[in-house]
């Protein structure tokens, strides 16, 4: 017979209750001084959740719609995502949950919280293993159809055991993400939060003088405006992007640890209206100079575009600084999304344990699964680009649209609005839709490529 202490009886939580305290001042605090969160390191921690891997795709997105329709589904996104986000909080309050899952679980139940917290899962781990292959190609190089694209670590120092992938990837896990992902407050990752978003301002400020200068001399010209549909196979690729796009403003899985942690949660709506207004506009500036530096050869992955002659002086040094600058963007971004992933998957299976938090030992141990899955996979899966556009196509959507949308139909609490069930209605609507044509697409290119390979 198990005799629980105290400390286990008072910490001990119910599914609806936060992965961490709720509230500051709930328990005993975790780091000494501490006396909440503030607006801008929420900001950050909101705005470096956001902005990831998402601004090197959108360049290539918005090549494929055009110009115009590429920028208004930005600002689509952008708008449906504050949506969606008023909703899971409005409802969270409502049913005195302080968590996503826990406002799923208060509409639906255990079975759809556990088919939620599984979608975060899959989705944040898909995202991590593909942040750390970017920073293994950015450091380490790459193979692309038969041609071997150097790291810039290869470039500086030549080939050597230390300038290898799992090298270098073992060093920055070692030396980077291990001191960053043993924190056990989200706000304590404000600073390099705050790095992170300069990092990508870099890159943006980077492409525009590049492009601005390029425009000058007469050499570029101005990009396509509307999408171009030859087929119906090109019209219905066009529903790819809108994956890509929620892919790119998914953060709903750290809006509440992030609430949680606020000195005075009022100002939770302008601190998700101010980090969306912040990416918004560094996505809006990358899509529009990277379509306008590069034109039709705008690459799927807009870095890769960064690794030849730009056509402008220091043009090796330039596209040194946009690889490292990015590279060290996602490391800072990484353990932002680790935070989330660590908690719901700690809630997964262990939901009636206490707060992970005030447990060392299943803190470590889950910490340390996790970290060694995604270097496994990192390194030594062939290719998750394809399973990734999936997850983007599913998981992403189901987190970002459908799952809000869902809670505000069922309206547990009667609080809905006209506007809001309006909202869920789109929202399921274009999420649904959207899933449909991209998983189509995919599959159609998978056995189209096949079917290439074998004829």
């Amino acid at each position: 017979m198990t005799v629980m202490s105290s400390n286990d009886i008072k910490y001990r939580r119910s599914p609806r209750i936060s992965h961490l305290p709720q509230k500051h001042d709930d328990y005993e605090p975790l780091e000494v001084g501490f006396n909440g969160a503030s607006f801008s390191g929420a900001v950050f921690n909101l705005s470096t959740t956001i902005v990831g891997a998402g601004i090197m795709a959108l360049p290539s997105t918005v090549k494929q719609l055009g110009l115009i329709p590429g920028i208004i589904m930005i600002l689509m996104g952008a708008a449906l995502t504050e949506t969606s986000i008023d909703m899971i909080l409005r409802f969270g309050r409502a049913s005195k949950t302080a968590t996503y899952s826990g406002v799923v679980a208060d509409s639906f139940g255990g079975f759809w919280r556990t088919l939620l917290q599984i979608c975060i899962v899959i989705n944040n781990l898909g995202m991590l293993i593909v942040y750390m292959i970017i920073i293994g190609d950015v450091l380490s190089g790459t193979w692309s159809d038969g041609v071997r694209h150097s790291g810039v670590m290869e470039e500086w120092f030549d080939e050597h055991w230390w300038t290898t992938r799992c090298s270098l990837l073992l060093f920055t896990t070692v030396f980077v993400f291990a001191p960053l992902i043993s924190f056990k407050r989200v706000d304590s990752l404000r600073y390099t939060s705050a790095l992170s978003v300069g990092l990508a301002v870099v890159f943006v400020a980077i492409t525009a003088g590049v492009a601005v200068v390029k425009l000058i001399e007469g050499t570029i010209g101005m990009p396509r405006l509307m999408p171009e549909v030859v087929d119906q196979t090109s019209f219905w690729k066009l529903f790819t992007t809108v994956p890509i796009i929620v892919t790119a403003y998914i953060c709903h899985h750290n809006v509440h640890p992030i609430e949680n942690e606020l000195k005075d949660h009022t100002h939770m709506k302008s601190i998700v209206r101010t980090s969306l207004t912040l990416c918004s506009s560094v996505y809006i500036a990358t899509s529009f100079f990277g379509v306008l530096l590069f034109g039709d050869k705008t690459l799927d992955d807009v870095l890769a575009n960064f690794d030849g002659d730009l056509g402008v002086p220091y043009s090796s040094l330039l596209d040194d600084v946009v690889r490292i600058s990015y590279g060290v963007h996602l490391m800072l971004v990484f353990p932002i999304v680790f935070f989330s992933l660590r908690l719901n998957l700690d809630e997964l299976l262990f939901p009636f344990a206490t707060p992970i938090a005030y447990d060392n030992r299943r803190f470590f141990l889950i910490t340390l699964a996790l970290m060694g899955f995604i270097f496994l996979g990192a390194n030594f899966v062939p290719d998750i680009w394809d399973a990734f556009q999936f997850t983007g196509a599913t998981a992403a959507i189901a987190v970002g649209f459908i799952f809000p949308a869902a809670i505000a139909l069922r309206d547990m609490h009667g609080i809905a609005t006209k506007n809001d069930r309006r909202a869920s209605w789109v929202l399921i609507l274009l999420a649904v839709s959207s899933s449909t044509a991209a998983i189509c697409s995919d599959i159609y290119s998978i056995f189209t490529s096949d079917s290439g390979i074998k004829s």
